[in-house]
């Protein structure tokens, strides 16, 4: 790689940035993050550097400062384009300056500018925002810190020079991560998982409601740090009030107390067991050169586009008789296999099944603007609700425009998202999925795509919940202005969090009470809960700086929406917001000026663009408008690390299958095993491992549930065709005892991923009730025998 404008080359030379010290501490489910970047110039020049970095999409930064010796800059928030000038205005007079802002193409993307740092002289910044976690659908709470800001592909149309942005192996990095966590509740803390390896957490009361986290010694920052935390008795409501700030204006979001409300809606046993037998289900496949990358780090490991082939084979074989539906693949261009949306039946399920086993990760870069906008043109079918299903790494530049198409069209779908692989957007997956009324899932680590997106599936066919009403019941001398956008989707068991502004007086013992109205399958439910108003101790202001980045999402996409009118009035509003609450937003910066003694900084100023760890991704260009729309950063150019994956892909050869259902043709040079590079630093094409037992069973499924009595199926059972025939029954015919074998087998051996199978179960269960079959007990204990099983018939739901 060549050295260009003073950026950094991969022979060890000076990097400015040493290392990185985060400290979490987590309150129930609220997370606040503070990250001490440390800095040192050990060039005998003065030194600009820049870090690019990603953050959790939903995250309010709410503090920025930079320690200079012993001076503690402490930076204000300012609209960006003042920010801006003030920073050159800085550097060209020689005093040191930082510059902290947000991407105007994503919200989950920052930029850092460290400026005018003289020879040898160190600088520690430290960032704070806090952000809430997200809900699984296992009910852990998870929070991540990125360690890699995959380069984002910028749509052609949206202008804009292309400049690369450094990324190098993980073990090229050369600063270092510490990291510690706090986790309190009212709660127990059940357990606390994690993608990397944490020494044992350290509970600090007999309750366990306090713990400590700490990453093992030796972790190299070479993946996301991903916790997943579960409380016992999650699904409790919960409300904290919190004070105002006391220097801030009476009236004013800062200067009133703030109540976040989290409530979890639980719904009729008799509606939730029912599954809806329509809709129309659109399955949206992201073919992008970066999904052939491995799932993981380890040599074993699927590639992103192998697991989504495997969890499209499950999902076609558990869609419900009656139903419509069409696949959607896309990259540079976008590809459907059906003109428009089908009846799902045995002939339009073989026919998806044949071209999804063919997909590749060959359709360039990664433009979803288009089939999303193909897809909402297309007219709905009566009584059929549509369910759209995102599968993406999650690696754009436009995330705003993606996300306002999707909210555009809420009205007529509800968009569930998958995350897939490291470093998938957060603003994008969680941003989809909020717009859309339905729910984001990420797949990440040693994580399986299959049973999280077969929960999606349990949601999407679950009757909707419509005409979602919040009453406040609260005392006289009180009024509430809601901060949060209208509830639009409420999923059983899942979290929905409302933020509101209390104004007027309020007693110590005085309460409050919300009421949440829905209807559900057609019938009128409410759930109630009633809270204290007494201010939380020790909260300081994270639940007004919550509540402000809330409003402040929500008016950057009423601006945007209003930009065709030329109207700056909701911008004015964002920048108010931003400035009064001290969180940043799309229009405002963190800006830090180190005036000190007054003495210029002396010499010519040496550029630097400090790398982002790299793991298996394939380069792609990212546009100088993904890095904040700077004109700062578009003074370099990097000649890129690997081919881009654009290259790649039309020289790769390669005949996609189920995990190796099909002979796969793949040239011999690229059928290796390496960690992710060759030894000439190319990345390396994953060979597909063999097909697991349980997907050989679903891909000899029939749409209508049963099984046809087939050597294929004898050999997926583990037994010859003549041992299945003997000891059929003889009264039975060869569907209804196939079937009855199928049920035994997923039972008896794959018990443990029974929510990857239960539904495509419960299908052959509808058929088998359907034949009027006289004889299950015969076929039960024959199957058993056979199987070396004990599977009961009842187990079975028969």
């Amino acid at each position: 790689m060549e050295n260009c404008c003073g950026l950094l080359t991969v022979k060890n030379e000076p990097v400015p940035l040493k290392s990185v010290e985060v400290e979490l501490e987590v309150r129930d489910h609220v997370a606040t993050v503070v990250s001490t970047l440390t800095y040192e110039n050990k060039e005998d020049k003065p030194l600009e550097a820049v870090f690019v970095f990603p953050l959790p999409g939903d995250a309010a930064v709410c503090h920025f400062s930079a320690k200079i010796g012993q001076t503690e800059i402490v930076a204000e928030v300012k609209e960006k384009q003042k920010a801006r000038e003030e920073y050159d205005d800085a550097l060209s007079s020689g005093q040191q300056a930082f510059l902290l802002e947000e991407s105007e193409q994503s919200p989950d993307i920052f930029s850092l500018s460290v400026g005018s740092l003289p020879p040898g002289e160190s600088a520690s910044i430290r960032l704070e925002y806090v952000t809430e976690l997200t809900v699984q659908a296992d009910d852990g709470l998870r929070f991540c810190l990125p360690a890699v800001l995959n380069p984002r592909y910028q749509p052609q149309a949206s202008g804009g020079g292309n400049v690369q942005v450094a990324s190098l192996p993980s073990s090229l990095v050369p600063y270092s991560l510490a990291f510690c966590a706090r986790v309190s509740s009212p709660r127990p803390v059940s357990k606390i998982e994690s993608n990397c390896s944490l020494d044992p957490p350290q509970y600090l009361n007999t309750e366990q409601t306090q713990a400590t986290i700490k990453l093992a010694a030796g972790h190299k920052f070479d993946r996301d740090v991903e916790l997943l935390i579960y409380y016992k008795d999650a699904h409790q409501p919960a409300a904290v009030v919190e004070t105002g700030q006391a220097s801030a204006k009476p009236g004013t979001l800062m200067g009133d107390p703030v109540v976040m409300l989290s409530l979890y809606p639980e719904f009729p046993q008799a509606v939730m067991s029912s599954v809806a037998s329509c809709g129309e289900f659109v399955f949206l496949l992201d073919r992008s050169g970066s999904m052939d990358a491995r799932l993981n780090n380890s040599k074993n490991a699927q590639t992103r586009i192998g697991s989504a082939r495997d969890t499209l084979l499950l999902l076609l074989k558990s869609l419900p008789m009656g139903c419509y539906f069409n696949i959607y693949s896309f990259g540079s261009r976008f590809e459907h296999i059906f003109p428009k949306s089908v009846e799902y039946s045995q002939t339009t399920m073989e026919t998806a099944l044949k071209k999804v086993g063919e997909m590749g990760a060959n359709l360039g870069g990664t433009e979803i603007l288009e089939p999303l906008k193909h897809i909402y043109n297309q007219p709905c079918i009566h009584n059929q609700p549509r369910q759209l299903f995102v599968f993406t790494d999650g690696e754009v530049g436009n995330t705003k425009q993606v996300i306002d198409v999707v909210k555009k069209n809420s009205h007529s779908h509800r968009c569930f998202s998958f995350g897939i692989g490291e470093g998938a957007s957060s603003a994008l997956i969680n941003g989809l999925a909020k717009e859309g009324g339905g729910h984001a899932q990420f797949i990440t680590g040693t994580d399986r795509l299959q049973p999280k997106v077969m929960q999606s599936l349990r949601y999407a066919l679950q009757p909707a919940v419509i005409d979602i009403s919040v009453t406040w019941d609260l005392p006289k001398d009180v009024s509430v202005t809601v901060l949060s956008p209208p509830i639009t989707a409420l999923f059983q068991g899942q979290r929905s969090l409302l933020y509101a502004q209390l104004t007027g007086q309020i007693s110590e013992a005085a309460e409050g009470c919300v009421t949440v109205k829905y209807s559900l399958a057609g019938h009128p439910s409410q759930n109630q809960f009633t809270f204290s108003l007494k201010p939380a101790e020790d909260t300081g202001l994270t639940v007004h700086r919550l509540a402000a980045q809330t409003l402040i999402r929500s008016l950057e996409m009423e601006d945007r929406e209003s930009r065709e009118k030329q109207d700056e009035s909701v911008k004015k509003k964002v920048v108010e917001l931003s400035v009064q609450s001290g969180v940043s937003s799309a229009f405002t910066a963190f800006i830090a000026v180190n005036k000190g003694d007054g003495e210029a900084i002396q010499g010519p100023l040496v550029r630097r663009n400090i790398p982002t760890p790299r793991f298996m991704s394939l380069g792609m260009p990212m546009s100088s408008s993904t890095l904040c729309g700077a004109p700062r950063m578009m003074a370099c150019a990097m000649t890129p690390l690997r081919k881009s994956a654009v290259q790649f892909e039309q020289q790769s050869d390669i005949v996609h299958c189920f995990g190796g259902m099909m002979d796969c043709a793949m040239p011999e040079s690229i059928q290796m095993s390496c960690d992710g590079f060759d030894n000439t630093g190319e990345q390396c094409v994953p060979s597909q491992p063999p097909m697991d037992p349980l997907l050989q069973l679903v891909f000899l499924q029939k749409a209508s549930g049963c099984w046809d009595l087939a050597p294929a199926l004898a050999t997926a059972l583990g037994k010859t065709s003549e041992e299945v025939e003997e000891i059929k029954p003889a009264s039975v015919n060869h569907e209804v005892w196939a079937t009855i074998l199928s049920l035994i087998w997923l039972h008896g051996f794959k018990i443990d991923v029974q929510e990857e199978w239960e539904l495509l179960a419960m299908k052959a269960v509808s058929w088998l009730r359907a034949q009027n079959a006289s004889c299950v007990q015969e076929c039960m204990d024959a199957g058993n025998a056979l199987l070396g099983c004990k599977v009961q018939k009842d187990a079975l739901g028969l």
